[in-house]
């Protein structure tokens, strides 16, 4: 593609494309093109004027060379764009606005007043029959003092202000519906699936694929902790599928021979193989979508408080206007009361503020489901760690392996990694990439794989039983032995690193150790954290007491736990709510899922556990404990906008009543300051909360 380079300065380009026009979809191609280019971060494409705005790290070539082979027709290309980005549903609310505009400016400039006072009459209809049904259910809402607004003013002949008052609720209307779809594309987004590769049954072999190479009858199978990627039908094996970002259900379904799966449910215990019969997962962002508006999940407690003062301040509104009225017999006195709300305000400007702070949160990677998450972490004083992956590198290492017995250690990684690569985990992907490092292809040996959560993974190789977990999984619960001849080298053995054990048919066979090293920053994040309001901050990991205090020491939480199993991890959380604490918990893995659901606010890594990321209430990047302080910080920035919010709609709709009932103000000119008001107080909650921080 030939561009034309119009301004540029240190990692930020803006081009313009040389194309007679850019089509929505065209946009989008260009667009999701750029993001992927590697060092490319921030893009945003222009369709209306073919401009291209990019940010990157990367070597400035780079980002030329990929616009000169950029083709809107590439496949690849289109194949990274999702199904849905919004960008025409922004589009058409746009239009619509500026439709809604251009409306209203034609008609008071162009037609003459008697046609102006018909369609106002015409217009007064809608809000004058929701009045009434309001009046006829015996609820005094909003509704009732908006059809009293609009009825007062035409019947005082000052169809004006009834035109004016019609436009601005319809333009409140238009806004908060495109907030609100605007919400539900976001989070529907957000809960979109994040499966690269497939497990898929191939001349009778488990083959992983890239997923976009899975199509329709293909088999497929899913284990524990793993998302399903597609729909189909279950053909073999049984498992207890997570179904609430489908369909809302709180716990998992049994999925058994003859039942259908849908894609981005995930696998909460067992394994199941399905034939697929819809390789592009059609439709499953509409069950989203629909799940997502019958639910209340966006609406923070601040959104629903302002709604209901909303609606309980109306009567206080329509009273006032009959008091004025007795006692000063004046219409223009007692319309101060109706021309000034509180309602407007706090409806639309709240939900704004709300999913002004999710979109924020996005742009530095922290996906929020819903805004009362950020509102317990703002109200949270308790902060719950797991080590192995958050406060330790996402990307653990394998530091050694020593074999036992007869065995060869490159052998035994090479059993070790077959196993583990079934089971994405951190750990996991130390062992499947040290094996890869050192070119040890690993073919599937075993037979079917089971995964006991927080223990460990058993398979059959060659009819004997293989396992590799914790201690407490190898030499408790399988019973493992050592042999005498071992004893004295397994009794020397490190302890600095974490130890993952592998024994066949029922003897040790191998060590692996795994070297997780604490993040660098980890104690800065966790000093911060402190700063901003943590007051308890602790630690949890299967890992042993000496592992566990080395690292807690380091970091510097306030307390740790060692030796702890998923239950273990979720009784904490749970005896932390029931002492009255508001609870964050952090994890990547399986075995955080049950305290990941126990908390206030459950925070997942992107880059773990399918489960743990569907469980969470907000997900993370998994290189950056840093932004944590930033979510905190986003949670209580937002906490203090909407209370000055509240100050603000409350304190100058007031003064405005006040100033009507005393004659000082019109009622027309009190109904535009009162909106004007409204739209700037929406106008700087769009605004993002950590300018500092930009």
């Amino acid at each position: 593609m030939k561009c034309k380079i119009l301004s540029e300065s240190k990692g930020r380009i803006r081009v313009h494309a040389m194309v007679g026009s850019m089509s929505i979809q065209d946009a989008d191609v260009l667009e999701f093109y750029l993001r992927a280019v590697e060092g490319v971060g921030k893009v945003k494409v222009f369709d209306r004027t073919c401009d291209a705005v990019i940010k990157y790290t990367c070597d400035r070539e780079n980002v030329i060379n990929s616009l000169a082979q950029f083709s809107f027709s590439d496949e690849n290309a289109k194949a990274l764009v999702p199904d849905h980005t919004g960008r025409k549903m922004s589009r058409y609310y746009q239009d619509r606005l500026v439709a809604l505009v251009a409306r209203r400016y034609a008609i008071r400039l162009l037609l003459p007043h008697n046609v102006r006072v018909a369609l106002a009459a015409f217009g007064a209809l809608k809000y004058v029959r929701e009045g009434l049904a309001a009046l006829r259910d015996r609820n005094i809402n909003v509704a009732v003092l908006d059809g009293t607004a609009i009825t007062v003013s035409l019947l005082r002949d000052d169809h004006d202000t009834a035109a004016s008052v019609m436009f601005l609720l319809r333009v409140g209307e238009l806004l908060e519906e495109w907030v609100r779809k605007k919400s539900v594309d976001d989070l529907a987004g957000m809960m979109a699936l994040n499966v690269d590769k497939v497990w898929v049954i191939k001349d009778g072999k488990e083959t992983l694929v890239p997923a976009f190479e899975v199509g329709e009858g293909d088999t497929v199978v899913v284990r524990t902790g793993n998302m399903i990627p597609l729909d189909g039908k279950v053909t073999g094996g049984e498992a207890m599928v997570n179904q609430a970002a489908m369909t809302g259900e709180s716990m998992p379904v049994r999925k058994a021979e003859g039942s259908y799966v849908y894609g981005g449910t995930v696998v909460e215990e067992g394994e199941c193989r399905f034939i697929v019969d819809k390789a592009s997962g059609s439709g499953r962002y509409d069950r989203i979508v629909k799940m997502i508006e019958e639910s209340e999940k966006l609406k923070s407690e601040t959104e629903q408080r302002a709604a209901n003062l909303a609606d309980r301040l109306v009567p206080y509104s329509l009273a006032g206007t009959i008091i004025s009225y007795i006692l000063t017999r004046n219409v223009t006195t007692a319309m101060a009361f109706l021309m000034v709300d509180y309602s407007c305000a706090l409806k639309l400007t709240m939900p704004l503020a709300v999913m002004s702070a999710m979109k924020e949160s996005s742009e530095y990677s922290i996906s929020v489901k819903g805004g009362k998450f950020l509102e317990a972490v703002a109200e949270a004083d308790t902060i719950v760690f797991d080590k192995t992956g958050t406060l330790t590198h996402a990307q653990p290492t394998l530091a050694g392996i020593v074999a036992f017995g007869d065995n060869d250690a490159d052998e035994m990684l090479r059993l070790a990694a077959c196993l583990e690569e079934h089971y994405p985990h951190s750990i996991a992907n130390a062992v499947v990439q040290a094996a890869k490092d050192k070119g040890l292809d690993h073919e599937e040996r075993h037979t079917e794989v089971e995964y006991v959560v927080a223990h460990g993974i058993t398979s059959k190789i060659d009819d004997k039983r293989a396992s590799i977990g914790s201690y407490h999984f190898i030499f408790d619960d399988e019973g493992t032995v050592i042999e005498d001849s071992d004893r004295e080298a397994f009794d020397s053995l490190p302890e600095e690193h974490s130890p993952l054990y592998l024994a066949i048919d029922g003897k040790l066979a191998a060590v692996l150790f795994i070297e997780d090293p604490l993040r660098e920053n980890a104690g800065q994040v966790i000093s911060k954290l402190r700063e901003l309001g943590f007051a308890n901050i602790v630690m949890m990991t299967g890992d042993s007491e000496k592992t566990a205090s080395h690292i807690a020491k380091y970091a510097g939480v306030d307390k740790y736990i060692a030796e702890v199993l998923p239950e273990d991890k979720a009784d904490f959380v749970r005896s932390q709510r029931a002492a009255g604490h508001k609870v964050v918990m952090i994890g990547d893995g399986v075995n955080d899922s049950p305290a990941l659901s126990e908390a206030d606010v459950g925070i997942a890594v992107n880059s773990g556990a399918a489960i743990a990321r569907e469980i969470a209430d907000i997900t993370i990047e998994a290189d950056d404990l840093e932004q944590l302080v930033i979510l905190k910080k986003i949670a209580d920035a937002l906490t203090l906008r909407t209370k000055k919010d509240y100050k603000v709609i409350i304190g100058f709709n007031s003064l405005l009543i006040a100033l009507g009932a005393m004659g000082i103000v019109q009622p027309q000119t009190s109904a535009l300051m009162h909106n004007a008001s409204t739209l700037l107080i929406s106008v700087n909650n769009m605004r993002n909360l950590l300018e500092d921080e930009q």
